[in-house]
């Protein structure tokens, strides 16, 4: 069956159903609902101040039935005392029930304002407490992304920190090879013979003077003498040319210390070949080419004939 009582309401004047609420829900609805707590509260405070008024009515009207008697003892050696009596009755009971009533409706119709009130604002607490279970979920979501953001930002930062060390350790080690570089000997030289023309033929070998220097880092190299000396004990490398115009066998001897290390010529006419070794010497070492007797060898401004060597590395 389906409880509700109905009370009018004063503002639509119209009909408004209620459902029935049970002690038991009231009850809980008291301890857990603040806002019930505090419409049941004021509706209470309105319910007892209607039956102290009620009390108050019923009283005066107790009053009146014995003022009334009274009123007929005086008035009864004129009228019917019944009549009297009866007539006094019927005036302070009705006067009596139209106050109820009329108390009785302001109730209803103040009750009924409090439970639409209190409905409406039921519906605003449901809507906000489903927007702050959204609010919670959003914050769990962004705290989780924030997490995740600090570890990846921790990440980063230790490989920050790694490369940071990658980068100390691979400037140290920069350092300490320009340093090496710029204590290592630098050692270059390139010449050219002369712009005499043809040299030879000669009864007996002769040190070939490359004359005309365009490089000579460290100095090693001696134009005066042809002669190139090491300033340090290495590997070096050494090339030449040579030209000949066809007068004569064409060749040049390189020597180590005096000592004859390579032999080239050719005999054909307008020779131009090249050579080139590497060899290990020892700081004092000495280099120089000689033309052999009876060969010749030509150069000119064109610098047909050269001779160059560099140090490639110290041991």
């Amino acid at each position: 069956m389906d409880f509700r009582r109905c009370a009018f309401d004063r503002l639509n004047r119209t009909a408004v159903v209620f459902p029935l609420i049970l002690p038991s829900e009231v009850w809980r609805r008291y301890k857990t609902d603040p806002l019930y707590h505090c419409t049941f509260v004021e509706t209470m405070r309105v319910v007892v101040g209607l039956l102290l008024l009620l009390h108050g009515l019923c009283g005066s009207g107790a009053q009146g039935e014995a003022g009334g008697l009274g009123e007929v003892a005086e008035i009864n050696q004129n009228t019917d005392p019944k009549h009297a009596a009866e007539e006094s009755t019927k005036q302070t009971t009705k006067q009596t029930t139209s106050d109820i009533w009329t108390q009785l409706r302001a109730l209803r119709d103040m009750v009924v304002e409090l439970n639409v009130h209190m409905e409406l604002l039921q519906r605003e607490n449901s809507v906000q407490a489903t927007e702050l279970v959204s609010l919670e979920s959003r914050l769990t979501s962004s705290e989780s992304k924030t997490s995740d953001l600090e570890k990846e930002n921790a990440d980063l930062q230790t490989r920050l920190s790694s490369s940071e060390s990658e980068l100390l350790t691979s400037k140290s080690r920069i350092d300490q090879l320009e340093r090496e570089n710029a204590e290592k000997p630098k050692v270059a030289f390139y010449a050219a013979l002369t712009n005499a023309g043809t040299l030879g033929p000669y009864n007996i070998d002769i040190t070939l003077k490359y004359s005309k220097v365009f490089t000579n880092i460290g100095n090693a190299y001696r134009p005066s003498t042809g002669f190139f000396t090491a300033p340090v004990k290495g590997v070096y490398n050494f090339q030449f040319t040579v030209y000949g115009s066809g007068s004569g066998p064409v060749g040049v001897s390189v020597y180590k210390n005096n000592k004859q290390i390579m032999y080239n010529f050719e005999r054909y006419d307008m020779i131009r070949f090249s050579n080139s070794l590497v060899l290990e010497l020892t700081a004092g070492d000495e280099i120089h080419l000689d033309l052999p007797s009876g060969h010749t060898i030509y150069d000119s401004s064109s610098n047909h004939c050269t001779f160059s060597g560099s140090l490639l590395f110290t041991l």
